[in-house]
């Protein structure tokens, strides 16, 4: 499987009320569509697929909200193209499919989002790496 393209259309970070005490932040996404895409400039004997997403950062009890949408553009073997796409009348998607499709969606979006909480005064939804002081023993090795 190849991503040949993934582009956002919907980019939102939104505080809707003051920060509450016990903020829990919950992350969700949300696959709106799958389709075949016909191309005649790739003659490629891979299936050409197009997923609609939406990732979305909820900061509860409504706090905030930061919603990625977009589109991810992908070459993938014909027969596993025709399993996801017969699969996807059901709305259900292969395991290993939906695992590698998740983490390219999260891979691009996390970074987004991060930036867009960061422009807002979000608190992040995940740890940022950080160094912390410890004895010169510790240091050393």
């Amino acid at each position: 499987m190849k991503v040949l393209g993934f582009n956002f259309d919907v980019l939102s970070a939104e505080k809707m009320k003051a920060r509450p005490e016990n903020l829990k932040i919950n992350t969700k996404i949300d696959v709106d569509e799958i389709k075949e895409l016909k191309n005649e400039v790739l003659k490629t004997k891979e299936g050409l697929i197009q997923v609609s997403f939406a990732h979305i950062i909820s900061y509860e009890p409504g706090f905030a909200e930061v919603k990625l949408k977009g589109n991810v553009l992908l070459s993938i073997e014909d027969k596993l193209a025709k399993e996801i796409l017969k699969d996807w009348k059901k709305k259900k998607m292969p395991d290993g499919f939906k695992v590698t499709l998740f983490n390219i969606i999260l891979r691009k979006a996390t970074i987004k989002a991060l930036e867009l909480e960061d422009e807002i005064n979000l608190p992040l939804h995940m740890p940022l790496p950080s160094l912390r002081q410890g004895s010169r023993q510790e240091n050393e090795k």
